[in-house]
């Protein structure tokens, strides 16, 4: 028989983060790329980040139906996962000229650099399937 007390919360990483390099456009003083500190996103709040992003939507007949909004979903888990730079911090919203953390995100970064950023947080938060396999398992779900 195995021991269950290996999975109490107690005896178990709650949260993983890593510093990474998501753009040599952000240097330091020295010149050297900027590092990101991610974290894993848990399960709970994932499910809360999935239920902001859909919505009911009526069609035919006047019947409702949910309808997932993935864009929606990615940046606000990216978002989410980021915690440094603090993307809440109303002075670097300001100098990018957007109010919000998802405006902000996408304002900051270059499309593949928030490719690499999304796979890098879906990465730590324990995915190992692409987003589109994803996304499409949310939607049956």
């Amino acid at each position: 028989m195995s021991d269950l007390t290996l999975f109490y919360a107690e005896n178990v990483e709650s949260e993983l983060t890593e510093e990474v390099a998501i753009s040599p456009r952000f240097k330091d003083k020295e010149g050297k790329p900027v590092k990101w500190v991610i974290r894993s996103i848990p399960e709970t709040e994932n499910s809360v980040l999935r239920k902001e992003s859909t919505k009911k939507a009526k069609g035919k007949n006047g019947v409702y139906s949910n309808e997932f909004d993935s864009e929606t979903y990615m940046s606000k888990m990216v978002v989410s996962a980021v915690v440094f730079p603090n993307l809440k911090d109303a002075n670097l919203q300001k100098s990018h000229g957007v109010l919000g953390a998802e405006s902000l995100i996408k304002k900051m970064l270059l499309s593949g650099e928030y490719s690499t950023l999304l796979d890098k947080v879906q990465s730590l938060s324990g995915y190992d399937q692409d987003m589109n396999e994803l996304v499409d398992e949310v939607k049956n779900s």
